[in-house]
């Protein structure tokens, strides 16, 4: 099995305005334009051009911590940088689907105040509420119910109707 890391989209974009806001000043339209230039880039692949390593050597040392720290990071993490591969695969580029999934499954199921869960317990409220979620209980109840009825201690005994 081959697995594909794509570091989070939106928290590489935090980088480059780490970086924007060494080059701009804070009310400055052009640092804006600047971080939507870096993403735009990142997205098409450009993960050498598109940082903000090319504007480095234009700041004075003592603003550059910002800047530096977004050039660590995404020299650090080009490999992981591929949105353009990634999206080309319809692989997803940023995790907040993923995070609003397991705080909907997750937390609004578990986090109640004074219940306390045990692994399997949590386990098999988790894959309730999941198919549940899905819409597919009444499928998922038929599977079940098709596996209980093949089940090896079921296979000594007659349906009645």
């Amino acid at each position: 099995m081959t697995i594909h890391i794509v570091c989070d989209l939106i928290h590489v974009i935090e980088y480059c305005w780490r970086g924007a806001r060494c080059l701009h000043t804070a009310d400055d339209p052009d640092a804006e334009r600047q971080v939507a230039a870096w993403a735009l880039g990142l997205l098409a692949g450009n993960t050498n051009r598109s940082s903000p390593r090319t504007r480095a050597a234009a700041v004075p040392n003592d603003q550059r911590g910002g800047l530096e720290a977004a050039v660590r990071y995404l020299s650090g993490h080009r490999e992981f940088l591929r949105y353009d591969q990634a999206l080309a695969k319809g692989w997803p580029i940023a995790t907040g689907a993923v995070e609003g999934t397991a705080r909907h499954l997750v937390g609004n199921t578990l986090e109640i105040t004074g219940t306390r869960w045990g692994l399997a317990g949590a386990e098999a409220i988790l894959k309730l509420r999941g198919v549940t979620s899905n819409g597919d209980l009444d499928q998922y109840w038929a599977y079940h119910l098709h596996r209980e009825h093949h089940a090896h201690d079921q296979k000594e005994y007659e349906l009645t109707v």
